[in-house]
């Protein structure tokens, strides 16, 4: 691991993002992965931040209890469990340069779809037909990029976004969501051997700053116009993605 400095420099605002995602900012927390893994191997910056995202999860979960859509549950999961599986194989086989590459990929392919969907917000207002099997095979892309990068919002955000849930609703149901699939990861994580005593003293020490930014989200979603806060963040989004695949190629 990098200096402690240099660490915490990055650790703090990726952790900040990632909870003000889980209080209702769907889609900031991307990017904690990315940033993390600018100081820290990718696989290294899931672990740390694993622990975290559990503890995010169950504020994020109690602040949206009565708000969430079981049909979506039962079809998203289930494929979810499939995705992480593979997930955890890639992980296991395939070099630390093809895992950047892929998390770059990741990050900026998000970035520009999510630019791109505020742009055509009037064409996604339309639904088109939404089968299980299109949910069950978009839970398994979820719990893949989960797995590999705590990335797995674009996939369910594919299916879910177009059943024009309530706001609310919408929120609560992610959140239970990636409360599930991220217990699921815990095994996954734990056979790669990255829960090591270094890894889960950072996610301790970064704990209180994951809660009090998850409960600042809960309390900031319905008063803050996050336009211009989302559009800065996915373009840095699609500069750290950049970065990290011409980091995997051999150029960082």
């Amino acid at each position: 691991m990098h200096t402690d400095l240099i660490f915490y420099a990055i650790a703090i605002p990726a952790v900040v993002l990632m909870g003000l995602a889980k209080g209702g900012f769907s889609g900031v927390g991307q990017i904690s992965v990315p940033l993390l893994a600018t100081v820290v191997s990718p696989v290294q910056a899931a672990a740390i931040l694993l622990p975290i995202l559990l503890v995010q999860d169950a504020v994020g979960v109690w602040a949206f209890r009565r708000d969430w859509d079981a049909h979506i549950l039962k079809v998203m999961v289930p494929g979810a469990a499939v995705g992480i599986l593979a997930g955890y194989l890639l992980a296991s086989w395939v070099s630390v340069s093809a895992v950047l590459a892929t998390l770059g990929a990741i990050s900026i392919v998000f970035a520009l779809y999510q630019l791109w969907a505020r742009r055509a917000a009037r064409a996604l207002a339309a639904p088109p037909r939404s089968s299980t099997i299109m949910g069950f095979t978009l839970g398994i892309a979820s719990g893949f990029t989960s797995q590999l990068a705590h990335a797995g919002l674009p996939p369910f955000q594919m299916w879910v976004l177009r059943k024009r849930l309530p706001p609310a609703a919408f929120i609560g149901t992610a959140a239970l969501f990636f409360a599930i699939i991220n217990w699921v990861k815990v095994p996954a994580y734990a056979a790669l051997g990255q829960f090591t005593r270094e890894n889960l003293f950072a996610a301790l020490t970064l704990m209180p700053v994951a809660i009090a930014s998850t409960i600042a989200g809960v309390a900031l979603v319905r008063r803050v116009p996050a336009e211009g806060f989302y559009t800065l963040i996915y373009l840095l989004m699609i500069a750290v993605g950049v970065q990290l695949i011409w980091k995997a190629i051999g150029f960082g």
